[in-house]
Parts: C-alpha cells; sequence; structure tokens
C-alpha cells in the first residue's frame, strides 16, 4: 500500500495548519538591509478567516444579548405609558356583533319547498352581541406584546 506524500493537512492553507511555522516578520534574513531590531511583536498571526470568523462571534453574542434586553426594555417603558387606544375589531365598545345572526339574536333556517323556521341564536343566546375577543370587553386595543397572553373565556 502506497502513502501520499502530502496529508489532507497540509494541502489546507491556513497557518495554523502548516508543517513549520511561518517566517517572522522581524527575523533577520526578512530585513536585510533594514535595521535588525523588530519596531513590533506579534502575539499570534492571524489570516482573515480567523478574523473574521471572531468578529462574527462576537456581534452574534453582542445581538443575542441586546435583542431580549432591548425588547425587555420597550415592555417595561410600556407598561409605564396609559393606553387609549379604543379597539380596532369592537370599535371601542367591548361588544362584537355576532357573525351567525348579525346581530339580530334569530336566525333564520331555510328547511325547503318554500319553508322556513327562525330559532334563537345558539352562539348569542339571542342577545345579538358577543364579549370582543381581542380587548375581552374592555373597549380598550391591548398592546402588540400584551396579546401574548390567552385569556379563555370559560
Amino acid at each position: 500500500m502506497a502513502t501520499s506524500s502530502s496529508s489532507p493537512l497540509t494541502t489546507l492553507h491556513s497557518s495554523f495548519l502548516s508543517p513549520t511555522p511561518p517566517p517572522s516578520p522581524c527575523s533577520v534574513a526578512a530585513l536585510p538591509r533594514r535595521r535588525r531590531r523588530c519596531a513590533r511583536i506579534r502575539a499570534i498571526d492571524l489570516d482573515q478567516n480567523t478574523i473574521v470568523a471572531i468578529s462574527v462571534g462576537v456581534v452574534s453574542i453582542a445581538v443575542g444579548i441586546g435583542v431580549p434586553v432591548f425588547y425587555e426594555t420597550q415592555i417595561d417603558n410600556a407598561s409605564k405609558r396609559e393606553n387609549t387606544q379604543p379597539c380596532f375589531p369592537c370599535s371601542g365598545s367591548g361588544a362584537q356583533v355576532c357573525r351567525f345572526c348579525t346581530g339580530k339574536g334569530i336566525v333564520t333556517v331555510v328547511l325547503g319547498a318554500g319553508e322556513t323556521e327562525e330559532s334563537k341564536c345558539v352562539n348569542c343566546d339571542g342577545i345579538g352581541s358577543l364579549t370582543c375577543t381581542t380587548c375581552q370587553g374592555s373597549g380598550i386595543q391591548p398592546r402588540y406584546l400584551d396579546r401574548r397572553e390567552f385569556k379563555d373565556d370559560d
């Protein structure tokens, strides 16, 4: 079995995976005509992909912390302000017209052969309106983040 002279790791172009360390920018061979003293010392030689990866990681962490903090601040500020906006679905009345009887309280059913039957609406119990499910009958439009709470009518 023949072995390959180049392993897959040495074919990658990264300063971290090279078999020999890259020459130091301050070595004597690299600066033959300049002063032999090194102007600055680099602790780690980072390539562009590594810098981009570190930058993306830092930004991701900042966004992951910043967004929830922002929303929590907005919720706190909104709870301090009084909400006086009238509810859109019920126009601030707190009640919605029953969609089955269209507010009459009576449902007309066509039986056939020209016969009809009228009965009390089972959806609104003949009242013709229902409590608005958006504002829970208050007539005030709930704030966006307040709508997350489910309120059961039962």
